[in-house]
């Protein structure tokens, strides 16, 4: 049974020929189907409405099926769509077939066969164009899917620590927790200075190796309650709540800096050590309210100084009262 409501534009030039095809796709119960006496004309309907199957005379003045074809299809991607396209063609011979679907015909009608081979054709695209339609959908769907996955994924594939939008959640929830505590947040970055001259000496294998393996060692270091994520290629970022602030100093985390600095990590490419530079941000419940991006942004700034001093570069929040 033919789909009533495939939508069916007919290109052609000569009104005899474009009525003949009307008739005789309506008697085999297709509706919706509209006529353009030119190429241009086509592109002006389908840039407003899109249609499932085109019709369309090879030889046509000022432009032939074949550019048709080609802009046909430019809109195709810019709409997620595709246009089942036929010529209709008096032209005859193999090497006439293998140009029209060089430039993305999918099927074509001899003129002189029109009569018996016009309906069956359609009847063909149609049962395709519902396939072809249903894949893009599902095609859709699925990317909107794994949009929405990325958008609410929290976890670095790589290492298994939280990611950047972790990080950006908990940070959030910790300063609303000093805020009703009264504690103390520490906010560390962890920069590897030489990440990228060792990635490219020894490759991504290895490098994604060695962040593994900092990950680790991370998580050692750190205690069982601290939110502890990669941020990129070579910063990972340390959240941890304190009773104090005087405890938010550089001496605290002197463990972690020597953890990362001076002890080698062992590799496919044998031992090897990293440089790592850490800034630190404290602050307490009298520096509200501030913003979780302009601590980042604070410990980014400091992550410099600490690359070239080889030592924990750490500011503390003012007061606000």
């Amino acid at each position: 049974m033919p789909n009533p409501q495939l939508s069916i534009l007919v290109v052609d030039d000569a009104k005899f020929s474009s009525a003949m095809i009307g008739r005789a796709l309506s008697q085999a119960g297709y509706q919706d189907i509209r006529f353009a006496s030119s190429a241009a004309g086509a592109l002006a309907q389908l840039e407003e409405r899109p249609a499932s199957v085109l019709l369309a005379d090879w030889l046509m003045p000022e432009m032939d099926g074949l550019e048709l074809t080609a802009r046909v299809r430019q809109l195709d991607e810019m709409t997620d769509h595709y246009t089942y396209i036929v010529l209709l063609t008096g032209r005859e011979g193999d090497n006439i077939l293998g140009e029209a679907f060089d430039h993305g015909v999918d099927d074509f009608i001899s003129k002189s066969a029109m009569n018996e081979q016009l309906v069956p054709r359609v009847f063909a695209a149609d049962r395709l164009c519902g396939t072809l339609q249903r894949l893009l959908q599902e095609k859709r769907l699925l990317t909107q899917n794994i949009a929405s996955l990325e958008q609410r994924n929290l976890v670095d594939p790589l290492t298994g620590l939280g990611n950047a939008r972790y990080l950006a959640q908990k940070l959030a929830d910790s300063l609303r927790q000093i805020e009703y505590r009264g504690s103390a947040l520490c906010y560390l970055l962890i920069g590897l200075n030489d990440a990228q001259t060792l990635r490219q000496r020894h490759g991504d294998a290895f490098y994604q190796e060695l962040l593994h393996g900092i990950a680790r060692r991370l998580q050692q270091l750190v205690r069982p309650l601290d939110v502890l994520t990669r941020l990129d290629d070579d910063r990972f970022a340390l959240i941890t709540l304190l009773d104090d602030l005087q405890e938010c100093a550089p001496s605290s985390f002197k463990r972690l800096h020597e953890g990362l600095n001076l002890k080698a990590f062992k590799t496919s490419e044998g031992f090897v050590t990293v440089k790592a530079a850490i800034s630190l941000v404290g602050l307490d419940a009298k520096a509200l309210p501030v913003e979780a991006s302009a601590i980042q942004a604070q410990a980014a700034a400091l992550l410099p100084d600490a690359q070239a001093s080889g030592r924990i570069a750490s500011q503390r929040l003012p007061s606000r009262g």
